[in-house]
């Protein structure tokens, strides 16, 4: 109980923070992330498939709510693309978009997406949604800025297609309508995407969105956009979130339970990514757990005010972080900046033509794919490539909320693999620049000694692990021949199964049945533990558990042959003496 009032407690700790000059920082930060979103949040709404109004009222309500209960001192949520995209292609199916029916399930679907955030953040889940890879994350935004494009050339080109499909789907019905482009759209997209790239350049914290929202209205009225047969957005009526208790059928509740756990996953690893990110930057402590709470109950409270389902957003986080916000009053700021806006802009919005908001849509798809970062996965041959391209493959050959799931999938794959294959090597003593050490005898072509075998292993040693371990010593066994004195360092060892135990103790009992001896090298105290409890050591001998490589070496050298010392050339190591007599 005490937990949980911590989570829902009022004040919150970073209240006695604020001061005179924080207030004035995030009032200032506040209003500069405020014109961002109101053509953001009109944006937004567009790409979810809801009137502009929900976009804006999602920037307002969930952002207020999780400045108050999350943790991150500088996060601002609300609206974000991949969201958005995600709910569009979920809903879609089930009905026309800005119907009211869908809106209807755009807002069930939020209160869903409230409650599993909720029960997660109660049942402590912060530290397993951080176990997901950063490939999946990198894939998935990929494969919807991909989606996102696609579906914004239409408007941008001024061509009327049929609506809704994957990424191939309306590529095909693009090409098919492409006839029928209006140069005049395609005029006023590129005016607003070169304004916006222009202005990012010169100054990144000016409002580029709202200054290329602005050149580009005025340039349809110039052009007089409506005559021209382009498409305008309707005018905004000036309407103000309310409480409003959304129902549907309880057959549809069931049919859209996977796209609610889907945005709820995506959403909270959109927002504690974010939240990770800027607490690591600014040394700030954070708190996972706490962050699931606040991200549900903006989702939950959200749904019930009239707003979609939202979560962190980079572009307006980094903005609020660049504009000098000092504490989560600068999202409160926001929020109460938009409502003022609304009401002062709000009937202007039918001065908007439809490719303007386009360009801006295809400027925020561009950014949102991380090149570089892709580049870094795919340039390293390690799993995660073949994680991000299944995930990305995903995203946009099938619906957009499996990707994530292909994702998952495949890193669980990926590590339950590289877990079930531990790195067996053959050690031997190599000697650089006067110092003597021990490295892996087949990559550096070491000698060895004929009677001591050094192997280290690394990575478990349980139930799925064991083929491959034993395979790996038969390889060994078979290049170099059998040793009588066998040491195993278990370095990089964290787990021990009590299959693993089993197989150690065989092993253990192989070799003495050969007339030799095993020693163990383990300073891990966890290790330990389980050698001792599972019996292991008892097996072993405590005089055969060693403390480091040299104590095992010098063991071993003293148990050697002396008859096969005598005819050895290779004396490998320092301990090696001289038999008496030679």
């Amino acid at each position: 109980m005490r937990q949980l009032a911590k989570y829902f407690a009022l004040p919150r700790p970073w209240f006695r923070k604020v001061n005179a000059h924080t207030l004035r920082a995030d009032a200032t930060a506040g209003l500069t992330n405020a014109a961002v979103v109101l053509p953001q949040g009109v944006a937004f709404a567009v790409i979810a498939g809801l009137p502009p109004q929900y976009g804006l009222f999602t920037a307002m309500i969930p952002s207020l709510v999780a400045a108050l209960f999350g943790s991150s001192m500088v996060m601002v949520s609300g609206p974000t693309t991949a969201i958005s995209a995600v709910l569009f292609a979920s809903l879609s199916q089930f009905a026309p978009a800005g119907t009211p029916a869908y809106i209807q399930m755009a807002l069930v679907l939020t209160v869903m997406v409230g409650a599993i955030q909720l029960a997660a953040g109660l049942a402590r889940l912060g530290a397993l949604i951080g176990f997901v890879s950063h490939s999946v994350i990198v894939g998935f935004t990929a494969a919807a800025a991909v989606l996102i494009a696609v579906s914004q050339l239409a408007p941008a080109l001024g061509v009327t297609v049929e609506k809704g499909g994957g990424v191939l789907e309306r590529f095909l019905h693009l090409i098919d309508g492409i006839g029928g482009a209006n140069g005049y759209a395609v005029l006023l997209a590129g005016v607003t995407l070169a304004t916006l790239i222009a202005v990012q350049r010169w100054n990144r914290r000016l409002p580029s969105y709202l200054i290329a929202l602005g050149v580009g209205s005025l340039c349809g009225w110039w052009l007089d956009a409506s005559a021209q047969g382009i498409a305008m957005f309707a005018a905004l009526p000036i309407l103000l979130p309310t409480m409003h208790l959304p129902s549907v059928e309880m057959s549809a509740i069931a049919e859209l339970t996977p796209a609610a756990v889907a945005i709820a996953f995506v959403a909270l690893l959109e927002a504690m990514s974010i939240g990770r990110d800027f607490a690591h930057r600014r040394g700030e402590p954070y708190d996972s757990n706490q962050e699931i709470m606040g991200q549900g109950l903006s989702n939950l409270f959200g749904g019930m005010f009239q707003c979609y389902a939202g979560s962190g957003s980079f572009t307006r986080s980094a903005l609020n972080a660049e504009s000098g916000a000092q504490t989560p009053m600068s999202s409160i700021f926001a929020a109460c900046f938009l409502f003022v806006m609304m009401l002062g802009l709000a009937p202007f919005v039918a001065y908007v033509p439809v490719p303007v908001v386009a360009g801006i849509i295809l400027f925020v798809a561009y950014r949102l794919v991380d090149m570089a970062e892709i580049r870094h996965i795919l340039g390293v041959r390690t799993s995660d490539r073949l994680v991000l391209l299944v995930t990305f493959l995903a995203g946009i050959s099938i619906e957009l909320e499996f990707a994530i799931v292909a994702g998952v999938l495949t890193s669980l794959f990926a590590f339950l693999r590289k877990s079930a294959t531990p790195l067996v090597a053959v050690l031997a003593p190599s000697e650089e620049q006067g110092h003597r050490s021990l490295r892996g005898a087949i990559r550096y072509n070491l000698s060895q000694c004929p009677q001591i075998a050094i192997l280290r292993i690394e990575g478990p040693i349980y139930f799925a692990s064991l083929e491959a371990i034993e395979d790996r010593f038969q390889q060994i066994e078979q290049r170099f021949g059998a040793r009588s004195n066998l040491v195993l360092y278990l370095r990089g060892v964290g787990l021990i199964d009590l299959a693993g135990a089993d197989y150690l103790i065989s092993l253990i009992r192989r070799h003495r049945a050969r007339g030799g001896n095993v020693r163990i090298v383990a300073t891990y105290e966890g290790v330990v533990s389980t050698l001792r409890r599972t019996h292991v050591l008892e097996v072993l001998g405590a005089e055969n558990l060693v403390m480091s490589k040299n104590s095992a070496i010098s063991a071993c050298v003293r148990d050697a042959d002396p008859e096969i010392c005598r005819n050895c050339t290779s004396r490998v190591f320092q301990e090696c003496r001289q038999p008496t007599g030679v």
